[in-house]
């Protein structure tokens, strides 16, 4: 290699990294407005009330050492028919910021309702699971975890 190339391609990289650093630093120190649990379920259900019921099975543990990682099983009672299914399983963690962890959208064609993740969990509270059905009903079930070393905040 040349010296001429080898210190284009240096000013090149000092280019990049001038332009590149500030915006991951404002990355860095952006950060999400919270979206509390009561705030998160009007806006999902509308307004409509959600009940709870023995057709939402929701497994994670009493006791989670870690709460970076926090496995999560659900799974709701439906035929899965064109008439009568699961249209989406919401996740919720009550007592963090952003207290959403997750959800995923299903059709007939799944067959069956079921998910499992692992959430994060800033210390010890409920964790719920809000189905909504394609009739326009939600239905959910909670469980508290007790946690030893929190996941985030």
């Amino acid at each position: 290699m040349k010296r001429r190339d080898f210190m284009k391609n240096i000013g090149l990289a000092g280019v990049a990294t001038a332009t590149i650093i500030p915006n991951l630093s404002l990355a860095a120190t952006h950060t999400a407005a919270p979206f509390p649990y009561a705030d998160a379920v009007k806006a999902l259900t509308g307004g409509k009330s959600v009940t709870p019921s023995s057709k939402v099975s929701l497994k994670a543990p009493e006791i989670a050492e870690n709460g970076a990682v926090v496995p999560v099983t659900i799974e709701v009672d439906s035929p899965m028919t064109a008439g009568n299914y699961v249209k989406t399983i919401h996740l919720f963690a009550t007592q963090n910021g952003n207290s959403r962890c997750a959800a995923i959208h299903l059709t007939p064609a799944n067959g069956k309702a079921y998910f499992a993740t692992r959430i994060k969990l800033g210390k010890s509270q409920d964790v719920t699971a809000i189905a909504e059905m394609s009739d326009g009903t939600f239905l959910s079930a909670s469980q508290n975890v007790k946690v030893t070393i929190g996941g985030c905040g």
